[in-house]
């Protein structure tokens, strides 16, 4: 009998994992209103009772998503030394014409209609992203200006990416980089260097 424990553990562990990257999906492209339970068991092989066993109920399987979403560095890397000009640099590549899609923010998008959702998409991204960026820039003030570096890249990635407004995202990446750097300067509290390009 206790040769089977350590098997239905991993099994257990690969159910909940496929759970999570079936909810991140659907989340992703429906939003948490559109999200079915029955389509996020559907695409993890599983049934909907399994959902309510692991996380307790839609919500609760959003609030672990969202986690799992906002924890990993995308924008905001983990370095002090050049946060002005990496966090430019990074915006600008990752809403650049044909770059891989921020999941994050799509996630934040079409949920932040749902009152519910949108309680748990702020602790998210106070809980990682911005406590990330907060703790990054230190000082006075940390947490409003992390929140303003959020959202200027919010923002950025809402125009230049989804809807696409002109000038915007037919900007030149690396003139980009640099006029978001000067915006993110008095932010972060660091000067961008001269000639660094970004």
């Amino acid at each position: 009998m206790t040769g089977e424990q350590p098997s239905r553990r991993r099994d257990a562990a690969a159910t909940r994992e496929a759970i999570l990257a079936a909810a991140a999906v659907e989340f992703t492209e429906h939003g948490y209103d559109r999200a079915g339970v029955r389509q996020i068991a559907e695409r993890a092989g599983v049934t909907a009772m399994m959902i309510n066993r692991y996380f307790g109920s839609k919500q609760g399987l959003f609030a672990e998503t969202v986690d799992r979403s906002f924890e990993p560095p995308t924008v905001v890397g983990t370095q002090r030394g050049d946060l002005t000009q990496a966090m430019a640099r990074s915006l600008a590549e990752r809403t650049a014409p044909g770059a891989e899609r921020l999941d994050p923010f799509l996630l934040m998008l079409r949920s932040a209609s749902d009152p519910e959702a949108a309680g748990i998409v702020r602790r998210g991204i106070e809980a990682h992203v911005g406590a990330r960026l907060a703790g990054l820039i230190g000082g006075s003030e940390a947490d409003v200006r992390a929140q303003l570096g959020l959202a200027l890249a919010a923002g950025t990635w809402l125009l230049r990416t989804v809807v696409g407004v002109g000038a915007l995202a037919a900007a030149d990446d690396d003139r980009l980089a640099q006029l978001l750097a000067d915006m993110l300067e008095p932010v972060t509290g660091q000067a961008r260097v001269p000639g660094s390009g970004a």
